[in-house]
C-alpha cells in the first residue's frame, strides 16, 4: 500500500516510527501489536496502515536507517593510518554512536531472527558490511605485527557484542561519562588483540 502523502504524513509517519521503535525494544517484536503502536501515537489501529504495510514493514524500515545512518556516520569519521589508532577510533565512535540510539541497537542486534527471510538477508548484509569494517582494522594490524589476530573474523564477532554491551547498564547520569566508558572499553579491545609478550629470559 502506499504511503499517505502530505504534511500530516510527514508528522505522523516519524511518530509511528518512533512508537514502533520504543514499543519493540522494550518489549519484543513478537510482544507487540499493531494495535499498540497506534495506541502509543494516538491513532486508530486501522489508520497505521495508511503509512506502512504491516509490522514486519515497520520492523525493517527501522533496522534498514538505522544500518545506512550507522554506516554513513562511520564513513564521515575521519581516520588514522596507524591500526592500533584506527581500533580505537572504531570502539569510540561504536560507543559513542549506539549510546545515543539505544533502541536501535537492541533492534539491530536482537530483532534479526523477526525478519523475514528476504529482509533478514538484506538487513544481515548490511551488518556484515560494517563488521568487514573492524574485520580490516584487525588484520591490518595483524600484517604489521601490532595486533595477534590470527582468526579476524572471529575476533570482530567477539569485540563487537562486548561494545554493545555497554547499552544495557550505561546510564546518562552515572558515574562514568561517555568518554570514561570509551577509555575503559578502548583498554579491553586492546588487550585482547595486543601481541603476546615476549618472555623474559631466564
Amino acid at each position: 500500500m502506499a504511503r499517505k502523502s502530505g504534511s500530516h504524513a510527514e508528522i505522523t509517519g516519524p511518530r509511528i516510527r518512533r512508537a514502533a521503535l520504543s514499543l519493540f525494544a522494550r518489549y519484543g517484536y513478537a510482544a507487540v501489536s499493531m494495535r499498540q503502536i497506534a495506541a502509543e501515537v494516538g491513532v486508530q489501529a486501522g489508520a497505521l496502515y495508511l503509512y506502512v504495510a504491516d509490522k514486519q514493514a515497520l520492523l525493517f524500515e527501522l533496522m534498514d536507517a538505522h544500518m545506512d545512518s550507522l554506516m554513513a556516520a562511520w564513513e564521515a569519521v575521519p581516520k588514522p593510518n596507524a591500526p592500533a589508532d584506527r581500533l580505537r577510533t572504531f570502539t569510540d565512535f561504536h560507543i559513542a554512536h549506539h549510546l545515543e540510539r539505544p533502541d536501535d541497537l537492541l533492534l539491530a542486534y536482537w530483532e534479526l531472527r523477526s525478519l523475514t527471510p528476504d529482509n533478514h538477508k538484506a538487513i544481515a548484509a548490511k551488518r556484515r558490511a560494517y563488521e568487514a569494517e573492524l574485520e580490516a582494522i584487525l588484520r591490518a594490524g595483524h600484517a604489521e605485527g601490532v595486533f595477534r589476530v590470527p582468526e579476524a573474523r572471529i575476533t570482530a564477532m567477539a569485540i563487537i557484542p562486548m561494545l554493545n554491551g555497554c547499552v544495557g547498564w550505561y546510564r546518562s547520569d552515572g558515574r562514568l561519562s561517555v568518554a570514561d566508558v570509551q577509555v575503559l572499553y578502548g583498554r579491553l579491545v586492546h588487550g585482547m588483540v595486543a601481541p603476546d609478550p615476549v618472555p623474559a629470559p631466564v
